[in-house]
C-alpha cells in the first residue's frame, strides 16, 4: 500500500477552481458498469416492498406521488451530472459544496452522507440476514450478517472492478425482474394471460376514484415514497473511477433518470390497474399480492429473491459509496490522513488504487450499526436511524445550492466544461429547492415522519458545528502566523 500524494490547499473559488487534481484511485470501472449502477442503483427494497404503504394511503393517486418525487429526484441527478461532468471527484457532491459554499459545507455534506450509508447499512444487512435465515433456519441472523459484510468488504478490497461486476449483475437481475413484472402486469391488464379478463380501468377509478383520500394522500404518499429514489448519488461517486469521469458520468445520467422514473411510475401505474388500492396493506409488496393475482408460482419466494439480491446490491454499493466519500474527505483533510493509503501493485484496473482503509473505516462503523441494530433495535438504533431519516433531503438541498454558485461560476470560466446542462437554469434549481423544503415542512407535520426531521436537523446541526469550529481554529491560528 502506498499513501496518496498530500493535498493541495482547495483551490479558492476563481479561474482556476475548475480544475480538478487526477484522484489516484483505480480506474477500473466501465461504462456498462456505470450505466447499470445508475439504472439498478435505487432500485431496491424500497420499491419492492415499501411502495405498499405508499398505495395504502394515497391508493391509485400513487402513481401522481412517484411523479413528484421521482421528478424532484431527477432533477437533483441532473444538477449533480453537471456538476460532477464538469468536476469528476470521488467526493463527488461534497467535492462540489466546498468549492461553491466553502470548507465547511464540504466537511458537513461529506460526514453526513457517510454516516448515513453505514447507518442504512446495518438495515440492509439485518434485512438481507432475516430473508435468507428464513431459507435456512439452522444459521443465525448475526452469522449471515457476518457472512455478508466479509464477502462484500472482501470484494471491495481487492478491485474496483469487483464492485463493478457486483453491481452490475445484481442491477441486471432487478431490471430483468421489473421488465418480467411490467410485461405480465400489461398483459393481465389487456386480459391475454390464461384465465384472465380484461381489467380496463376499473380499480383506477372505483373504491373511491383515483382519488380516495384527496390530494392529502397523494402528498403523504410523497413522503413515504421521497427516499426510496435515494442512492442515484453513487453514480457520481463512482464515475471518478472510470477511464473518461466526465463522459461516463454524462452517459449514466441521461440514461438513468428517465428509465428509473420509468421503472417506478410504470410499476405502481400496473399494481393500482391489476388490482384495487384496498387490495394492498403496509408491509406487504404490492408484487407479490399482482404476481399472485395472475397466477405466478410461487409468487413470495420469487420476490423474496429479488428483495434479497436488491438489499445485498444497495449494501455494496454503500459500502463502496461511503468508502470513496471518506477518502475524498481525507484528501482534503477534513479526515484522519491515515486513510488516504491506496493499495500498490499490479495494474490499477486489477489491484491497485483501492483505498483499503477508508474501506476498513467504513465497514468497521457499518459492523457496529449492525450490533446496535441486533441489540437495541427500539431504543439507540432506532434514534441513529431517525437521526439520518431527513439527512438526504438536506444533502440533495447541498447539491442544489451548490450548483447555483458553480453554474454561474463556470460559465463565465470554463463553459466548454458544461458537457451536461442542468434544464432551464436557475428556475428549475429554484424549483427543486423550494420542493425539498415543502417536502421537510409536510414531514414536521406529520406526526410519524417529524422525529425523523428533528432527529436529522440535530445531528446536522451538530456536524456544521463542528465544521464551523474547525474552520474558526484554522483561521485563528493563520492570524497568529501572521503575527
Amino acid at each position: 500500500m502506498h499513501e496518496a500524494p498530500p493535498p493541495t490547499s482547495t483551490p479558492a473559488p476563481g479561474p482556476s477552481s475548475s480544475a480538478v487534481p487526477a484522484e489516484p484511485l483505480s480506474h477500473g470501472l466501465k461504462q456498462r458498469h456505470l450505466t447499470m449502477l445508475g439504472l439498478g442503483g435505487v432500485i431496491g427494497a424500497g420499491l419492492f416492498v415499501g411502495s405498499g404503504a405508499g398505495i395504502a394511503v394515497a391508493g391509485p393517486a400513487i402513481v401522481v406521488s412517484y411523479l413528484i418525487a421521482g421528478a424532484l429526484a431527477m432533477l437533483v441527478m441532473r444538477m449533480l451530472g453537471e456538476m460532477s461532468a464538469a468536476m469528476p471527484a470521488s467526493g463527488s457532491f461534497s467535492v462540489h459544496a466546498e468549492r461553491a459554499l466553502g470548507r465547511w459545507a464540504g466537511f458537513s455534506v461529506g460526514w453526513l452522507y457517510w454516516f448515513l450509508l453505514v447507518v442504512v447499512l446495518a438495515v440492509e444487512a439485518t434485512a438481507a440476514a432475516q430473508i435468507a435465515h428464513g431459507w435456512v433456519p439452522g444459521i443465525e441472523p448475526w452469522a449471515w450478517v457476518l457472512l455478508f459484510m466479509v464477502v462484500f468488504t472482501a470484494a471491495n478490497l481487492t478491485a474496483v472492478k469487483n464492485f463493478g461486476e457486483f453491481e452490475f449483475w445484481f442491477a441486471s437481475l432487478k431490471v430483468g425482474a421489473i421488465v418480467v413484472f411490467l410485461v405480465l402486469g400489461v398483459l393481465a391488464v389487456l386480459g391475454w394471460l390464461p384465465d384472465t379478463d380484461p381489467v380496463g380501468m376499473t380499480n383506477l377509478t372505483g373504491q373511491g376514484g383515483f382519488l380516495p383520500n384527496g390530494w392529502g394522500g397523494v402528498v403523504s404518499g410523497v413522503l413515504t415514497v421521497v427516499f426510496a429514489f435515494g442512492g442515484l448519488e453513487v453514480v457520481t461517486i463512482a464515475a471518478a473511477e472510470t477511464d473518461d469521469p466526465a463522459r461516463a458520468v454524462g452517459r449514466a445520467v441521461r440514461s438513468a433518470v428517465v428509465r428509473i422514473l420509468f421503472f417506478y411510475v410504470g410499476s405502481m401505474l400496473v399494481i393500482v390497474t391489476v388490482l384495487p388500492w384496498t387490495a394492498q396493506q403496509a408491509g406487504l409488496s404490492p408484487y407479490v399480492k399482482v404476481l399472485d393475482a395472475i397466477g405466478v408460482p410461487s409468487a413470495g419466494q420469487i420476490m423474496n429473491i429479488v428483495v434479497f439480491v436488491a438489499l445485498l446490491s444497495a449494501l455494496n454499493a454503500n459500502l463502496y459509496g461511503s468508502s470513496r466519500m471518506i477518502f475524498s474527505l481525507a484528501e482534503r483533510g477534513e479526515a484522519p490522513r491515515g486513510l488516504l493509503k491506496v493499495s500498490g501493485g499490479g495494474s490499477r484496473e486489477t489491484t491497485g488504487g483501492v483505498p483499503r482503509r477508508a474501506v476498513l473505516a467504513s465497514v468497521a462503523f457499518g459492523f457496529v450499526s449492525v450490533l446496535l441494530n441486533l441489540l437495541w433495535p427500539d431504543t439507540v438504533f432506532l434514534y441513529m436511524l431517525n437521526s439520518v431519516g431527513a439527512v438526504l433531503l438536506f444533502v440533495w438541498a447541498l447539491i442544489a445550492a451548490s450548483q447555483l454558485r458553480l453554474r454561474a461560476r463556470l460559465e463565465q470560466e470554463a463553459p466548454e466544461a458544461l458537457s451536461l446542462r442542468m434544464w432551464c437554469f436557475p428556475y428549475l434549481t429554484w424549483v427543486t429547492l423550494a420542493g425539498l423544503s415543502g417536502v421537510l415542512l409536510l414531514m414536521l407535520t406529520d406526526e410519524a415522519a417529524r422525529p425523523q426531521v428533528l432527529w436529522s436537523a440535530g445531528a446536522t446541526a451538530l456536524v456544521l458545528l463542528v465544521a464551523l469550529g474547525r474552520q474558526w481554529r484554522e483561521r485563528r491560528g493563520s492570524a497568529v502566523a501572521d503575527r
